[in-house]
């Protein structure tokens, strides 16, 4: 069985979606920065090595045409961040990995290392420069504790250290630190 890579998307509409990247660059060209990244991402990281399945929101964008058709897709359902991340994980048999859409240095590399790292390791992490982390993965997500991803500071320099709290006793890999987008200062640089 091939391991998960889950990518969480949101439906690209004005003022829905980057939102804080719009305060800085306007909502319109936040919603075509995160569709065309979005697309990017997605072709730059289909490989045999693993299977790609779409978290979508909202619920109903399960139907989008914005996405490929091909690949599997998944509601996000109800819930703060953690709590779909969680689901998300869970729906997957098998080892998976869990990434969101803004990180344009991605790439399969990347997601090698990581699903590499779950051989020897309960969970993995990938750091943002942040404080947070572009990449969370687990060899065996049915197995994740109960309060996984509680008491999170999302969208803070607390929310890697957050997370790993509530992992104690698991063993823990850290792998490539990235940089995501939140705010126009973090658009990359041509």
């Amino acid at each position: 069985m091939k391991p998960s890579l889950v990518i969480m998307l949101k439906e690209p509409r004005p003022g829905r979606v980057k939102t804080r990247l719009g305060r800085g660059i306007g909502k319109i060209p936040a919603t075509w920065w995160f569709r065309h990244q979005s697309a990017r991402l997605i072709r730059s990281l289909r490989d045999p090595r693993w299977q790609i399945v779409l978290a979508v929101a909202p619920d109903r964008a399960v139907a989008s045409r914005v996405w490929p058709a091909a690949l599997p897709r998944l509601p996000q359902g109800r819930g703060d961040l953690g709590q779909r991340m969680k689901r998300m994980l869970q729906s997957t048999p098998g080892p998976a990995c869990l990434i969101g859409a803004d990180i344009p240095g991605i790439t399969p590399a990347h997601i090698a290392r990581a699903f590499a790292a779950l051989g020897d390791h309960d969970a993995v992490f990938g750091p943002a420069d942040d404080g947070g982390y572009w990449l969370a993965g687990a060899k065996h997500p049915s197995r994740l504790p109960h309060d996984l991803f509680g008491n999170v500071r999302w969208s803070s320099e607390h929310a890697l250290a957050d997370t790993l709290k509530t992992l104690p006793g698991h063993r823990i890999a850290l792998t490539d630190t990235l940089r995501d987008v939140d705010t126009a200062a973090d658009l990359p640089r041509r």
